[in-house]
C-alpha cells in the first residue's frame, strides 16, 4: 500500500516537563490524528499517565542529564533545560533505525499553512509529510522546520521557505550528523549555527507555521527555573559566548536579546539529489482545522490559567 501523505514518515518526539495537564502540542496532534511520543522524567510518570496512554510516554534516561554539556560551570545546581531530553531523543531515533526525527516543544498550540496570504489551521499531518518530502530531495540539509505564526501574518507576501537561518521549537533533524544538543539556553540557535558552520543547510518553511505559546505564559517547562527568575540576559550572553563571531547581546523591545548575523552563511546552496534517486513528488491535499477546535481552545485557556497558578 502507498504511504499516507496525511501522516509524517518520521517519528515525532515531544520532551515535556510539568505540563501533564496541558500538553498543548500533544493534544493538538491528537486532534489531527498524528502519532507522537512524550519524553518525560521518571518522577512525573504518574502525572502524565493520568492524561496520556502509556504507549505515548517515553521515560528519559537520567544519564543524559548527568553528562549533558551545559556550556557553563553550574552543573546540576539548576535545570539543564530540554537539551538532555533532546539528545536522548536523537539517540533513540537512531537506535530505531530512522534517518530523520522530529522534536517539538510541548507548548505549540496549533500548526497552520500559509496559503494565498491566509493562515489556515491544519486538520491533519500533511504539512509534516510535505516538509519531509522537501528535505529528502536534497543531500545537504541538516535541519528544517516551520516558521512561527507571528512572523507570517495574513496578507503578507513571503517566499515559501528561507535557507540557512535558525530553526526553532519544531525541528526535523537528520540523524546521521555527529553533533548533538548542548547549552543550558538557546540550544536551538546553537545547533543551527553549528550545522551551518559545518556546511549543512537549514530550511525554515514560511509556507508552514507553528503557533507557540510564550514560555512565560504557559506554566511548567523551564518557566520557574529560568525565565521567571532570570529574564533573558543569561541566555543571550551564553549564545554570544558560544558564537562570538556571529552573535552578540543587544537591547531590543525593552529587554536584553541576542542578535545573530546569518549573512556569512548565504553562500551555502541546496544541492539536489540526482533525478535517479528521487521518488515522484506526491500530490498534497491539505485539510483545515479539526472540527473540535473549540475543545482545543479550552485546553489553551486552561494552560493560561495554570501559568497564573504556577508561574
Amino acid at each position: 500500500m502507498p504511504e499516507s501523505t496525511t501522516r509524517p514518515r518520521f517519528p515525532i518526539y515531544i520532551p515535556s516537563k510539568s505540563r501533564a495537564d496541558t500538553g498543548l502540542t500533544a493534544r493538538f496532534l491528537d486532534r489531527i490524528r498524528v502519532p507522537y511520543r512524550l519524553v518525560i522524567e521518571k518522577q512525573q510518570w504518574s502525572e502524565y499517565r493520568r492524561n496520556f496512554p502509556a504507549s505515548s510516554l517515553l521515560v528519559l534516561d537520567a544519564a543524559y542529564q548527568e553528562r549533558y554539556d551545559t556550556f557553563d560551570d553550574l552543573g546540576g545546581t539548576k535545570s539543564r533545560g530540554p537539551g538532555p531530553a533532546r539528545n536522548f531523543i536523537w539517540d533513540h531515533a537512531v537506535a530505531e533505525g530512522w534517518p530523520w526525527h522530529w522534536v517539538m516543544d510541548d507548548n505549540i498550540r496549533l500548526f497552520a499553512r500559509l496559503h494565498q496570504n491566509k493562515r489556515l489551521r491544519v486538520g491533519d499531518g500533511t504539512i509534516f509529510h510535505a516538509m519531509e518530502t522537501f528535505v529528502l530531495r536534497y543531500v545537504n540539509i541538516g535541519m528544517a522546520g516551520p516558521q512561527y505564526w507571528m512572523f507570517a501574518p495574513s496578507r503578507s507576501h513571503m517566499k515559501p521557505y528561507k535557507t540557512n537561518t535558525r530553526i526553532y521549537s519544531c525541528n526535523l533533524i537528520r540523524n546521521d550528523l555527529r553533533m548533538r544538543w548542548r547549552g543550558r539556553y538557546n540550544e536551538d540557535t546553537d545547533l543551527s549555527l553549528r550545522m551551518l558552520k559545518a556546511g549543512w543547510c537549514t530550511v525554515q518553511f514560511n509556507a508552514f507555521l507553528q503557533e507557540k505559546m510564550r514560555t512565560q505564559i504557559c506554566g511548567g517547562g523551564n518557566t520557574a527555573e529560568f525565565y521567571a527568575a532570570e529574564g533573558t540576559t543569561a541566555k543571550s550572553r551564553m549564545l554570544a559566548d558560544m558564537h562570538p563571531d556571529v552573535a552578540k547581546v543587544v537591547w531590543r523591545f525593552g529587554r536584553v536579546h541576542h542578535y545573530v548575523d546569518y549573512r556569512p552563511f548565504e553562500t551555502l546552496k541546496l544541492i539536489r539529489r540526482p533525478d535517479t534517486e528521487l521518488e515522484p513528488a506526491p500530490t498534497y491535499r491539505f485539510t483545515t482545522a479539526p472540527a473540535d477546535w473549540a475543545a482545543h481552545r479550552r485546553t489553551i485557556q486552561a494552560a493560561r490559567r495554570g501559568a497564573k497558578l504556577t508561574g
